[in-house]
């Protein structure tokens, strides 16, 4: 015993000292947080450190870490929200899910896991993290790109089943609570949760909305009523027997549909963070590390399905709903580890008796290698779709009728400009040049910006400027600028320019024209220079320049610019 016995406030200080310390390695490692806190619970449990004893207070913050979390997901499933589910996120999910439960559960009876703890490993597979894969595609800046809004589609189809699994879960839990307590428990408990729902009914229709306008009036208190929400519900469908974690989902649903629920979301996901802690500590302190050594072989096994056999799932799928097979791969990446809902669900069924510790311990395995691997392989896509781009060609249909190219249709048109990146700079770039009489074509990896765009009546196509089949299709031998307004990207583990990137590639695929780039830095400017751009943009330092020539102007010139300026800023808005 390494630490006496400590205090329950000195316990959790020392345990708190100990997350920050292993989530501060994690982060040099970049690893995402729930590495860490699983680490940290490993760590302190019985078979490290053993620091673990107030197991109550423990018990009560994972708890509630689980009712904020079930929470939040809750809060996503805004039924306006599900409706506006696409196609393509709809079919993929459920596809994803269907074919990794099905082909996990071979694995497990294969591994000689009996019927039931194969299946519950199997479902476990089929959730990936949201929160993960949310962080790195913001880091990456392709939270807005095509293969970013399908995953995020596909992500809430995931959340859906995690809701129908665990009220599965708690339909179970009545029964085994049936078989000791009399037949009439199952119909009594049924009863009350269909009263829950009326009433979560009840409460949206008639509450939600202008309860939480009052309360926004003070921000700390809507936080508060969240918090209680959550908490209240969870009580409740834990007193009439439908488990804290069906209550927690319901409390974010009754809230789904009001004007707050972002900022709700946005305000509490620290503290979910951080009560999780608790919920990995707790499962530390159920795992031995001695144990875990027997479930080796099939926690590689298995983690070598999540980490290839998913993105093979989702690959399959897109190309032969006719998406390309870079989007596919890309989109695919991000199903490569299980999530924290995995092991809650797993937690759940270790709770009923239906699997062992075991279990757990083998799910805890594969989470750790999936997440951590996986961290990597989003980071790094780009380098490893180029890897891997010759052996893909099978799971692209000949034309990818879903993303149809239109670049061909300007192949002869001569003086063209293309431009690349349709934010708000680019796009007053674009309106300016058309007004010019010039021909101008936009690109952006963004489908809602294509779609602003071609709504102001300008030319444009959704392409990924990174990459180079895209660019070969692009009418570049016969434009005269090419128009640079993209940021620079975090690609990989290094700063990776796109723009300078981007310039070679065109160069090498025959354009021979001007080259005007976007930069925000002087450094940036020399750089960009110095690979070849003709002219270098400064929007910020352009803009000053403009405005102290509009003041020192004469009034005249005031009167005839500014109204300009006003009325396209709205017709950008």
């Amino acid at each position: 015993m390494l630490f006496p016995i400590l205090s329950p406030f000195a316990e959790v200080a020392l345990l708190l000292v100990l997350a920050t310390a292993i989530g501060l390695v994690g982060t040099i490692l970049r690893q995402p947080l729930i590495v860490s806190f699983i680490a940290v619970g490993l760590i302190a449990g019985p078979s490290v450190l053993d620091v673990v004893r107030s197991d109550a207070q423990i018990d009560l913050l994972a708890e509630l870490g689980i009712a904020v979390l079930l929470f939040l997901v809750g809060l996503k499933l805004d039924i306006k929200l599900v409706r506006s589910l696409g196609t393509v996120s709809l079919m993929t999910g459920l596809g994803q899910v269907a074919f990794t439960s099905i082909i996990g559960y071979g694995i497990g009876l294969a591994l000689g896991l009996d019927h039931l703890t194969s299946l519950y490993v199997a479902v476990a597979l089929t959730f990936s993290s949201t929160i993960i894969i949310v962080k790195l595609l913001s880091d990456k800046r392709e939270i807005d790109s095509l293969h970013g809004q399908i995953a995020l589609g596909f992500l809430i189809v995931q959340d859906l089943v995690v809701v129908l699994a665990m009220i599965v879960l708690s339909a179970i839990g009545i029964g085994a609570a049936a078989d000791g307590h009399g037949p009439g428990s199952v119909p009594k408990v049924l009863a009350s949760g269909l009263a829950m729902v009326v009433l979560v009914v009840a409460f949206i229709r008639y509450i939600a909305t202008p309860l939480t306008e009052r309360l926004a009036r003070t921000p700390e208190l809507l936080m508060v009523f969240a918090i209680a929400q959550a908490a209240m519900f969870a009580a409740l469908c834990d007193v009439i027997g439908l488990g804290k974690e069906v209550g927690g989902l319901l409390a974010g649903v009754s809230l789904a549909s009001t004007p707050y629920r972002e900022a709700i979301a946005a305000r509490l996901a620290p503290l979910r963070d951080f009560l999780l802690l608790f919920f990995f500590i707790a499962l530390g302190a159920t795992l031995d590390l001695s144990l875990l050594g027997t479930h080796v072989t099939a926690a590689i096994i298995f983690s070598l399905f999540v980490l290839i056999g998913n993105p093979l799932i989702v690959l399959v799928i897109m190309g032969a709903m006719g998406y390309r097979k870079r989007t596919g791969f890309l989109a695919g990446l991000t199903v490569a580890q299980i999530s924290e809902f995995s092991l809650i669900f797993i937690a759940m069924g270790v709770s009923l008796g239906h699997v062992d510790e075991g279990a757990l311990g083998l799910v805890t395995l594969v989470g750790l290698v999936t997440i951590a691997a996986s961290t990597y392989m989003i980071t790094w896509s780009h380098q490893l779709y180029a890897l891997c781009e010759p052996l893909l060609g099978i799971f692209e249909r000949r034309g990818t009728p879903r993303e149809v190219s239109e670049a061909g249709r300007h192949r002869d048109s001569s003086g063209q400009v293309i431009l690349f990146g349709l934010g708000r700079f680019g796009t007053a770039i674009g309106l300016r040049l058309n007004r010019q009489g010039k021909k101008v074509f936009g690109v952006d990896f963004n489908p809602a910006a294509i779609r602003r765009w071609r709504e102001l009546g300008l030319d444009a196509q959704f392409g990924d400027a990174t990459d180079p089949e895209f660019l070969a299709e692009l009418p570049l031998q016969h434009a005269s600028w090419l128009v640079l307004t993209v940021p620079q990207q975090m690609t990989g583990l290094t700063h990776e320019d796109m723009r300078t990137t981007l310039l070679q590639v065109a160069r090498s695929a025959g354009f021979r024209g001007r080259v005007a780039v976007a930069s925000h830095t002087e450094k940036d400017t020399s750089a960009l220079l110095a690979s070849g751009a003709d002219v270098v943009l400064e929007p910020f330092q352009d803009a000053a320049d403009r405005a102290v020539e509009l003041l020192c102007g004469s009034r005249e010139e005031r009167r005839t610019v500014i109204p300009e300026i006003e009325t396209e800023g709205r017709q950008m808005s």
